[in-house]
């Protein structure tokens, strides 16, 4: 501080203390300036609320639901090594453009906007599970059991595959939370891709566990995702 003194003029040294309050970080306005100590802090904070809220939350509701599958793996750490790589990914982009392009990280707005669609995904996707129960894994399963039942009530009487909505929009929302404008596009269209192949998948399933009741609640209820119609089916 003595050195920065020095090196001003004593007058002008003196306005800038009495004029920003005395913190360093701050201009003319009083506001701390684009690059000042860690302006994306923030919203790295709502970052790593929001991934830990997640994941614990899938392990929590899991062992509600179904407690004979739970495991670490409950967890969904270990998803895949697409969703690791992604992951770090964002963090790569987020510290790059953080030093390279530091404004970039301070639109309250769009990371405020962020944040809803994180909490709206999380919410929808946590009410899906809770809904269906026991019906409810991690793992698409290709042997029904006994007290395997098509629920369409709730949430489900919304979209057919309401996790997978959740989900998809959770996964987006943490990078529009970030202002990650590279991930936004990656993660849309990652996700998007995945989920298509995942409902077809499944709905194969669900046809052959159900039947006609499943194609009558397929026509009648949307997947959720956009442009995602699920399996076809020819009669």
């Amino acid at each position: 501080p003595a050195a920065l003194a020095a090196a001003e003029p004593p007058g002008q040294a003196a306005a800038a203390a009495s004029a920003t309050g005395g913190d360093p970080r701050a201009g003319a306005g009083g506001s701390p300036s684009p690059g000042g100590a860690d302006a994306a802090r923030p919203a790295r904070r709502r970052y790593m609320c929001s991934l830990s809220l997640f994941h614990y939350s899938e392990y929590l509701v899991t062992a509600i639901n179904n407690p004979r599958s739970l495991s670490l793996d409950s967890f969904l750490l270990n998803h895949s090594f697409e969703y690791n790589l992604a992951a770090l990914s964002s963090w790569v982009e987020f510290t790059l453009e953080k030093f390279v392009c530091p404004e970039m990280k301070q639109i309250t707005w769009l990371s405020t906007v962020g944040l809803l669609m994180v909490i709206f995904g999380d919410c929808l996707r946590k009410a899906a599970m809770l809904t269906a129960g026991s019906n409810f894994n991690h793992i698409v399963q290709n042997e029904k059991s006994d007290t395997h039942t098509l629920v369409t009530s709730g949430v489900y009487g919304w979209f057919r595959h309401p996790s997978y909505v959740g989900w998809f929009y959770w996964s987006i929302g943490t990078q529009v939370l970030l202002c990650n404008p590279i991930c936004v596009v990656g993660y849309t269209l990652a996700s998007w891709r995945f989920f298509r192949e995942r409902i077809e998948e499944e709905e194969i399933t669900l046809i052959h566990f159900f039947g006609e009741e499943y194609l009558e609640y397929k026509k009648k209820v949307p997947s959720g995702l956009p442009f995602i119609r699920g399996v076809k089916v020819e009669l």
